[in-house]
C-alpha cells in the first residue's frame, strides 16, 4: 500500500514576499516615529492643549470596593457617596475594568487607593479620567458613548 505525500509548500512565493514587504514596512514606519523622523499619532492632551480647550468641569472622586461587590463612587473633597455600582447592568462592568487598570498601575509602583482620581469634561465635548497619583490619563470617548456615559454621570454636568 502506497501513500502519496507532499511537503510542497502551500504558501506562494508572492504571498510570502507580501507578507515580508508588511513585516518592513510596519519596522520602517516604527523606527521612523522613534527616530522623529514622522509625526507620532495625536495625544489627546497635546491636542487639547494646542487648541486651548478647558475644561467645563473637574471632579475628583475615589472608587472604593464594597465588601458585597460593589463599588462605591465619592467625591474626593466632600466624602458624599456619588454613586454606588452594582453588577455590569448599570455600567459597572465598564469602571470596573477601567478602575482595575488603574489600581494595577498603582499597585505596581506601590501607591495606596487613597489619591483621587479627577474626572475632567472638556470644552470639546471629550472626557477623560486622570490618575492624580501616576499621571495616567485614560480618554473615556475612546470607548464608545455608552462607557462615556457612564463616567459622564458623576459630573453635574452629566448629561453634556
Amino acid at each position: 500500500m502506497s501513500h502519496s505525500h507532499d511537503h510542497e509548500n502551500i504558501v506562494s512565493r508572492p504571498a510570502l514576499a507580501m507578507a515580508g514587504a508588511v513585516v518592513a514596512i510596519s519596522l520602517l514606519l516604527t523606527a521612523a516615529v522613534s527616530l522623529g523622523i514622522a509625526d507620532r499619532e495625536a495625544v489627546p492632551a497635546v491636542e487639547r492643549a494646542k487648541a486651548a480647550v478647558a475644561p467645563v468641569e473637574t471632579r475628583l472622586l475615589n472608587f472604593t470596593d464594597q465588601p458585597d461587590g460593589s463599588v462605591l463612587v465619592s467625591d474626593a473633597k466632600s466624602g458624599e457617596a456619588v454613586a454606588t455600582l452594582v453588577g455590569d447592568n448599570d455600567g459597572g462592568g465598564f469602571v470596573r475594568g477601567v478602575m482595575r487598570g488603574l489600581a494595577r498601575d498603582r499597585r505596581m509602583r506601590e501607591i495606596g487607593a487613597e489619591p483621587p482620581f479627577a474626572l475632567t469634561l472638556w470644552q470639546n465635548g471629550a472626557v477623560s479620567l486622570t490618575d492624580s497619583a501616576t499621571g495616567r490619563v485614560i480618554e473615556l470617548g475612546s470607548f464608545g458613548p455608552d462607557n462615556r456615559a457612564t463616567f459622564l454621570r458623576f459630573l453635574s454636568a452629566g448629561d453634556a
